[in-house]
This record gives structure tokens, C-alpha cells and sequence, in this order.
């Protein structure tokens, strides 16, 4: 198994956990997303990932873009230990705290819409930061009030990890 990653990206940060608390062997392919004008536009890269983006996880003949979608077949291939609870209520509001950050709070971070701000709107450093610290705070603001009882238990959702801890510290990073 090969997982074509970025060190700073929160997308590959997150499944990169995930590996690593399934005890999941695989070989790490860096792809460098700023220097040279980044590395997931060669021509090599994008015939493995027409998205151009990490992670790309690849596993035999079969390769797969998208953070959650990685999560997933994992989660499904490798199910020991479980990253998600069995019982359909709690396995939701995990899924819900997931899509949370993976939606509506991480995706403002992105290289891609940042540049779109400074290269269009001729934001400063100053101002992205500002939009930064309102999307993120506003974010973490509304997943604090809405986590249940069992917040002091080490983890999110209780004691043991579960994808949500998987998606909380990359963001927690950036």
C-alpha cells in the first residue's frame, strides 16, 4: 500500500493517523505541494490523480483520492480496531464531526482557495489571516458546543480514537 501525501497537508495528516492507529504498513510517497510550483501538477503525478491533490492512497491496482473516501475503505478493509462506533446513532454523530471539519472548515485553508483570495481580491497576508481565524474559530466553536458528555475521556467521542480524532488534530495543527 502507498499513500501519496503532503507533510502539511490536513487531508493527508488525517489518513496518515488513521494508518497509524490501524497498525497499517505502507510506503509513504512525499509530493511537495509548494516547491517547484508544486509537485502534484507533474505530468507523472496527475496520471496517477487527475485531481492533482493528496492524499492518493494506492493499494494494488486499485487507487483512491479523497480523504473521507480513504477513511471509509479503510475503516471497511481493515475494520479491527474499529475507527468508527457500531451503533448507528453515535456512528452518525461522528460522521457529522467529520464532515464538520472536512466541509465547512478545512477546505477555506486550502492552498487553492488562498491563492484564489490573494490573487484576485490582492488580499495581504494580514487579511488571510483574518480569514483564517474566523472560519477556523468559528468552526471549533460550534463542534466544542456540540460534543457530548464524554469529552473528557481522552478522545472525542469517548475514550478510544475514532475517525473524528483523525480529522480534530490536523486541524487543531493548522
Amino acid at each position: 500500500m502507498k499513500l501519496y501525501s503532503y507533510w502539511r497537508s490536513s487531508a493527508s495528516y488525517r489518513v496518515r493517523i488513521a494508518l497509524a492507529l490501524k497498525g497499517i504498513a505502507y510506503e509513504y510517497v512525499p509530493i511537495h505541494l509548494v516547491k517547484n510550483g508544486g509537485a502534484q501538477y507533474s505530468e507523472d503525478y496527475r496520471r496517477l490523480n487527475p485531481e492533482a491533490r493528496v492524499p492518493l492512497l494506492v493499494d494494488g491496482d486499485f487507487r483512491l483520492t479523497q480523504s473521507m473516501a480513504i477513511l471509509g475503505y479503510l475503516e471497511t478493509r481493515f475494520p479491527q480496531p474499529a475507527l468508527l462506533p457500531a451503533e448507528a446513532k453515535a456512528r452518525a454523530q461522528v460522521w457529522a464531526f467529520c464532515e464538520a471539519i472536512n466541509a465547512d472548515i478545512q477546505p477555506l485553508q486550502n492552498l487553492g482557495p488562498l491563492g484564489y483570495l490573494t490573487r484576485e481580491f490582492n488580499i495581504s497576508e494580514a487579511q488571510k489571516m483574518t480569514w483564517l481565524r474566523h472560519w477556523i474559530e468559528r468552526g471549533l466553536s460550534a463542534l466544542e458546543q456540540e460534543l457530548p458528555a464524554t469529552k473528557d475521556q481522552g478522545c472525542v467521542f469517548g475514550a478510544t480514537p475514532t475517525l473524528a480524532d483523525c480529522l480534530l488534530v490536523p486541524q487543531m495543527y493548522a
